[in-house]
């Protein structure tokens, strides 16, 4: 026989002139002793290896071996530890990212030889090849770091190897906004439209299109003048899913002005009127945003429409989403501080609102400016 041992878990094979270690992992639940072997072309090699993995092991960092490969631990993670409890748009979501790019480009690797280097690679290959940006590469690395790292509290992997790469470096949101004299020409424009109370919603609270398409009248108390912010209706690929607001902040309530407690007044005596007229009963679920049909808008919908309204009219490129952005800008401009703006938005601390509207804060700083300057004349 060419293998002989020469030390304790060591071995060498004079015909290959090889050094053999074992590395004994100990006993499974299933009473089953697992071992490996690797080879070294020295003893001081061998013997370094060694000393690392029974250090390792002693420290508890070894791990069982096992033949799961990325696609089978991500199956897992989803159906175990995400769909119990993410909503389902989020699973929606990672699903996507998951089908789409991870398992066609590192899906087949075994999850214990998945390397910092493979992903750096992914993150690279996703923004040069398939033309990714970088905020987009980021939700890649979150989902990734989050699945690997409860591959290691649940003792697949010993180290997160996302804790070793570098992922892309996200790009700052900058808000697209109207000023006054453009969010009255809108406002204008859409008076007697199914768009009236989208926009003025929007604008006039900042309430996001998910929360405005979701918004139900027995949230809106005409006798304390005030909408209670609690669900939202948002889109998961072909469903649409009725949901509570995505965090607690998120959930608040607001004060109607008159422009706006008139509006959805008048609103709700018309969708009456069209019940008596047709003859049967409308949304039961009791929506504020009703199409002819008495059926609730998709969130998509809604937003394909108002893009179309804004092209239509030569206003200025905005999203409905810019629309919330318009409602912080303004605010501020009216001496709103940052503070009661982040809580009408559902932030949840001022910081939030800082980092997304950042100009709000070059606002405030130039009228403080101002000020000490009169002061010192």
């Amino acid at each position: 026989m060419s293998r002989k041992s020469i030390e304790r878990n060591i071995s060498f094979d004079s015909v290959r002139q090889l050094y053999y270690v074992n590395m004994d992992y100990g006993l499974t639940e299933g009473g089953h002793r697992v071992r490996t072997y690797h080879t070294f072309t020295s003893l001081a090699l061998a013997r370094k290896a060694l000393r690392q993995f029974e250090t390792e092991r002693s420290l508890c960092r070894q791990v069982v071996p096992r033949p799961i490969t990325l696609d089978q631990w991500l199956a897992y993670w989803m159906d175990e530890v995400v769909k119990p409890n993410r909503a389902e748009t989020t699973v929606y979501g990672y699903n996507k990212i998951i089908d789409n790019h991870i398992s066609p480009a590192l899906g087949d690797i075994t999850l214990q030889k998945l390397t910092p280097q493979d992903i750096q690679k992914y993150y690279t290959m996703l923004m040069r090849e398939k033309g990714l940006s970088p905020n987009t590469v980021r939700r890649h690395h979150d989902l990734l770091s989050s699945a690997l790292r409860m591959a290691v509290k649940q003792d697949v992997l010993s180290r997160c190897p996302t804790d070793r790469v570098e992922p892309p470096r996200v790009i700052p949101f900058e808000a697209k906004f109207y000023g006054p004299e453009d969010l009255r020409r809108l406002c204008l424009l859409s008076e007697g439209t199914w768009l009236e109370v989208v926009v003025k919603l929007a604008a006039g609270l900042g309430l996001r299109r998910e929360e405005i398409c979701g918004l139900r009248w027995p949230n809106v108390d005409f006798n304390q003048r005030v909408v209670r912010i609690k669900e939202a209706r948002t889109a998961a690929g072909a469903s649409i899913i009725q949901k509570t607001t995505k965090t607690r902040s998120s959930t608040r309530t607001l004060y109607l002005s008159d422009s706006l407690y008139n509006l959805l007044l008048r609103e709700q005596q018309r969708q009456q009127q069209e019940c008596v007229l047709s003859g049967r009963d409308w949304d039961g679920a009791g929506m504020v945003l009703l199409d002819r049909h008495g059926e609730p808008y998709p969130p998509n919908a809604v937003s394909l429409a108002f893009t179309r309204f804004i092209r239509r009219n030569n206003m200025p490129k905005i999203t409905l989403h810019g629309l919330r952005h318009t409602f912080a800008t303004v605010a501020s401009a009216q001496g709103a501080p940052l503070f009661d703006i982040g809580k009408a938005l559902g932030h949840s601390t001022p910081s939030t609102t800082g980092r997304i509207y950042t100009h709000l804060l070059d606002q405030t700083h130039a009228r403080i400016l101002d000020q000490v300057a009169a002061v010192m004349k």
